[in-house]
């Protein structure tokens, strides 16, 4: 017996328990069971007979085989792992020093730290009530307007949720079976661009008021040069590259010299310095060598090769243009869809192909067999490649000739606290975004990266050591087994980061009770967050299909459709709706309850599903920013001082609203900035 009232009396009743406190999960698996018994019942049948039973069964084993989900437990722990590890306090104090002269520094450090760490983390309120304890009673104390300093944390914990690794992004991936690594690209640049306008705002702000961000006192920045170094800057200026590597020629220069620990300094002294001042340059290097490999000299085979198949395809299909077209299928009955089948139904209703369930874990770049866009060199790229180049090479050559001892101290302590998570955190999106690993293998990497870290802060003599011996471990192995240089490299990294990991790891854990009390809580808590999730789509994916099952699917869908919206007004009404949800319920109701409701309509008005993606996760930036259900700012308000209360945190966190208000606007009006990206990698 269905009902499409009964449906619409599910969704009703859903969006009642969850606001009444009740658990999401249970609700969503309660109201299905219930709703779905009614509709399966069959008068004078058992009551153990009814088939609801079995589509429990069924929507749990689906869930249970959802190889993508791995990936979620894996992000977790690295997030967790990383944040007991108490790596963030070396990282603001850093950053802090390096933008000391910057209008509201500590405001502006507080932000790049959040969407840093946000990053590295993805948990949104592990970022908030970390960067409360460790920046909010500092902004006070120097003086900020509560407001600032309580929006700055805020806005930028949030972050973590949109830029990836983004477990959200992960949800919505199995959610609308789409792909997770296009979600990932898509996602990219209005992440950044989003921070970038928390940046101006906060900046424009302190610079138009700078009451509400006083300038900190000189003795607050100032950083201790060590008296070796003092030796050796020149000119008035105190200009101290030349002075290094002078000393790298003639160590005499240092002769008598101590160093912190009162030892003389050695040549091991001035290496040091040499190799913390060679960091920005390999980093610039890298980053437009491997820009250039992989624009110019990775595609340019496949391209090359790509063009006879697609001829030849071209030219035997030429034949066939002329064919009858096929008569429209017809309509087909509502029937109840699993998560992540709303991407299948075209083309199985079009062509007929079976498409295999789940979003589509991306193992290659992409389908050489199809002719794609993919791997073509962008307009205007030589162009803007080299005068990036230049103007990069233009500021590192100021850089150093400006740079004297209190900056390569600055620059030092940048080199230890966030270069390590910056590798990291690329190496993890590199090997996702160029297709080398699925997202569930990344995860993995960055995993083990994460405790890699976590020990090496501990015990960093012996992680070394144990790492060149893995990293000649590993080099050893891919030589036997007859592999290319780049593949050689990647087996030392590997085996480095492995055995650097493992034995240290497992040497210390029954002496180190930090380390073993770290390793626990983030197990546990990466149980307790991936059990939520799991259960959540356990309850979404019976929900779903009972909801369907009744009909509310399709009267919502006959109901849309009748308003003969454009595809504008489509965007605009469903953003909408996402916004005015994220008041009362959190992203996770969210996409797995209501965001299944608005994607099988994308197809009849022509939206990307990807830009869509895009879209409701920039959107739910609101879930966590607007009250009265703005869980950031509960969290803020447990580690504040007292005299902080709820209005003011709630106050300066609504200009963000509108932020990402503006945010979303550009990125209708520009598609291009979330869609280039992943089309560029892998095709349209």
């Amino acid at each position: 017996m269905s009902d499409p009232a009964l449906g619409l009396t599910m969704l009703g009743l859903i969006v009642a328990a969850i606001m009444m406190g009740f658990p999401t999960a249970f609700t969503l698996m309660g109201l299905g069971m219930i709703f779905g018994y009614i509709a399966f019942w069959v008068p004078g049948g058992h009551w153990y007979d009814n088939r609801i039973f079995d589509l429990i069964v069924q929507r749990t084993y689906g869930v249970m085989t959802n190889d993508t989900l791995l990936s979620v437990p894996l992000f977790v722990f690295m997030g967790y792992i990383m944040e007991r590890a108490a790596l963030v306090d070396r990282m603001f104090h850093s950053v802090q020093l390096a933008f000391r002269r910057v209008p509201a520094s500590l405001a502006v450090t507080t932000l790049l730290v959040c969407a840093f760490w946000g990053i590295a983390s993805g948990i949104v309120g592990a970022v908030v009530v970390l960067m409360g304890v460790i920046a909010m009673r500092p902004m006070l104390n120097a003086g900020y307007d509560v407001k600032l300093a309580s929006g700055a944390i805020t806005a930028g914990g949030t972050l973590g949720i949109l830029i990836p690794p983004s477990v959200m992004l992960i949800v919505y991936a199995a959610v609308a079976g789409q792909s997770i690594v296009k979600l990932y690209a898509a996602a990219m640049l209005p992440g950044f661009f989003l921070t970038f306008l928390y940046l101006v705002y906060i900046l424009g702000w302190a610079i138009i008021n700078p009451k509400i961000a006083p300038k900190l006192p000189p003795d607050q920045y100032r950083v201790k040069v060590p008296e070796y170094l003092s030796r050796l800057e020149r000119g008035r200026a105190r200009r101290v590259v030349g002075g290094v590597l002078a000393a790298a020629l003639r160590p005499s220069l240092l002769g008598g010299a101590t160093g912190p620990d009162g030892r003389p300094v050695g040549y091991r002294v001035i290496a040091h310095n040499l190799l913390v001042l060679s960091v920005p340059l390999l980093l610039t290097v890298g980053t437009f060598a491997a820009t250039w490999w992989y624009v110019v000299v990775y595609n340019a085979p496949e391209v090359a090769t790509a063009a006879a198949p697609a001829s030849r395809v071209a030219a035997s299909a030429a034949p066939a243009a002329t064919a009858p077209v096929a008569a429209p299928a017809p309509a087909t009955e509502d029937k109840p869809q699993e998560l992540g089948a709303a991407a299948e139904s075209e083309s199985e209703t079009g062509e007929g192909a079976k498409k295999p369930e789940g979003p589509e874990e991306m193992t290659s770049l992409r389908d050489t067999s199809v002719a794609s866009d993919a791997g073509k060199i962008p307009a205007h790229f030589y162009g803007w490649f080299w005068g990036t180049a230049a103007a990069c090479g233009l500021l590192l050559f100021f850089y150093f000739w400006r740079m004297d001892g209190e900056q390569l101290e600055i620059l030092k302590e940048l080199c230890a606290s966030v270069v390590p998570l910056g590798v990291l955190t690329v190496v993890v999106l590199a090997v996702i975004l160029f297709g080398i690993c699925t997202a569930t293998e990344s995860a993995a990497i960055g995993a083990l990266g994460a405790l890699y870290l976590a020990v090496m802060s501990k015990f960093v003599r012996p992680v070394l050591w144990w790492s060149l011996i893995g990293f000649v471990v590993g080099i050893t192995l891919g030589i036997y087994e007859g592999e290319d240089f780049a593949s050689l490299l990647v087996a030392g990294s590997i085996g480095g980061t492995l055995l650097g990991t493992v034995v240290p790891g497992l040497w210390y854990l029954r002496s180190s009770v930090e380390l073993r009390q770290n390793v626990k809580e983030s197990t546990f808590l990466t149980a307790k967050t991936t059990a939520m999730v799991c259960w959540l789509f356990v309850g979404s994916a019976l929900f779903s299909a009972v909801f369907a099952l009744h009909g509310g699917q399709g009267l919502i869908e006959r109901w849309v459709l009748s308003m003969n919206l454009s595809p504008l007004g489509f965007q605009f009404l469903a953003q909408v709706i996402i916004f005015l949800l994220g008041w009362p319920l959190e992203w996770t109701e969210i996409i797995v309850i209501f965001c299944p409701i608005f994607i099988p309509l994308l197809t009849h008005f022509n939206v990307d599903p990807i830009l869509f993606g895009t879209m409701v996760a920039v959107n739910l930036q609101a879930a966590f920013l607007s009250p009265p259900v703005a869980m950031s700012a509960f969290y803020l308000k447990g580690v504040s001082p007292k005299h902080v209360t709820l209005n003011q945190i709630f106050a300066g966190m609504m200009p963000y609203m509108l932020i990402v208000c503006l945010c979303l606007v550009f990125m209708y009006i520009w598609p291009g900035m979330t869609l280039w990206l992943p089309e560029f990698l892998y095709g349209k």
